[in-house]
């Protein structure tokens, strides 16, 4: 009996560590308790905006996010998995929203499932609402930069898949000028050791990723850090950008 329960525990363990390395690219389907059910979405924190009920674009789809408030401005990254990109710009003063979501794809109302298929163009990324008289475009593409590796092509650390790809899809003439500014400062500091890769394109229609996604660093902690450390990501931040660079 005990060397029977001994065998349970180690094939637990094992299976556990399996799924925590998968991450954002094994995760077919699956919600956060693998049971491929959402959770609600957390309450805003303070000083956060409330998000918008919007419909869904189609039954299954994923809603269409709307325009941000007279006076705030949006930004659009996909840097991987989406879950590691929402923390970074949260924390950041002026920022009111990060949402996690897919676009860059001529599909409409996408689901996680067809996405992560790599069926389709989309790509996972995050919308940042943010206040321009609070924060700069040019700080939010200084924090995309760091927690990325701009260098590979279709793969962001652990997960390989054109919806894994990094890119920066902007919003307005200003942004596309700022990217690419920072992006040849970049290059001509050879701050990554390879040339890079990433994509400056014009944004598209931003869908939003199912609710079990969305916080998802916040709402199921130890999925989310076992992945983090097992994908490889904060190691790589942390090579490039020095030790504590990495942002949990």
């Amino acid at each position: 009996m005990h060397a029977n329960r001994r065998s349970l525990e180690v094939w637990c363990g094992a299976m556990f560590v399996s799924l925590a390395v998968m991450g954002c690219g094994g995760r077919r389907g699956a919600g956060p308790t693998g049971s491929g059910g959402a959770v609600s979405a957390p309450v805003p924190g303070a000083g956060e905006a409330p998000r918008a009920e919007v419909p869904a674009v189609r039954e299954g789809g994923s809603p269409l996010e709307p325009p941000p408030r007279a006076g705030l401005a949006v930004a659009t990254f996909a840097g991987g998995c989406f879950w590691c990109m929402e923390s970074p710009f949260e924390r950041l003063p002026g920022v009111g929203e990060v949402v996690s979501g897919y676009t860059g794809g001529p599909e409409v109302g996408p689901t996680y499932e067809e996405v992560s298929s790599g069926d389709t163009g989309h790509a996972e990324a995050v919308r940042v609402v943010y206040d321009p008289s609070v924060i700069t475009y040019e700080r939010l593409l200084e924090v995309f930069w760091r927690n990325v590796d701009p260098t590979t092509v279709d793969q962001s650390f652990v997960d390989h898949g054109h919806q894994y790809r990094t890119a920066i899809f902007v919003h307005t003439p200003a942004q596309r000028a700022a990217a690419l500014a920072s992006q040849r400062a970049l290059e001509a500091a050879n701050r990554f050791g390879a040339p890079i890769v990433t994509a400056i394109e014009d944004a598209g229609p931003f869908y939003r990723a199912e609710a079990y996604h969305q916080d998802f660093y916040r709402t199921t902690p130890v999925r989310y850090q076992s992945y983090r450390r097992g994908s490889g990501r904060d190691a790589y931040i942390e090579r490039i950008w020095g030790p504590g660079a990495a942002a949990h």
